[in-house]
């Protein structure tokens, strides 16, 4: 199993947080069997898209709600970094 869990939605309440507060908070590393996703599907070509993190964060961004880690947003670079045999990856924590 790579994660945790699989959802298609977000438990945890609106957080508001914009790209700037994101950035603010220094990632850590996460275990990949620790994280519960927020989405069901991926885009395959984004998943194998070299330059797939151009636009958006480097890291991922996980919040933590409940003692949970949900993967909000990164669930490509996740995947990728399962698919390199990798069981963790830096992101971005923001605890509610």
């Amino acid at each position: 199993m790579i994660f945790r869990g699989v959802r298609d939605d977000r438990p945890y309440p609106e957080h508001q947080l914009t790209l700037k507060e994101w950035a603010a908070i220094p990632p850590r590393p996460v275990r990949l069997d620790q994280l519960v996703t927020t989405k069901r599907e991926l885009a395959l070509d984004k998943l194998l898209a070299e330059d797939s993190t151009f636009y958006g964060d480097l890291f991922p961004h996980v919040v933590q709600w409940d003692g949970v880690l949900y993967l909000e947003d990164g669930m490509h670079r996740a995947l990728r970094a399962a698919l390199q045999q990798r069981n963790s990856i830096h992101a971005r924590v923001h605890v509610i």
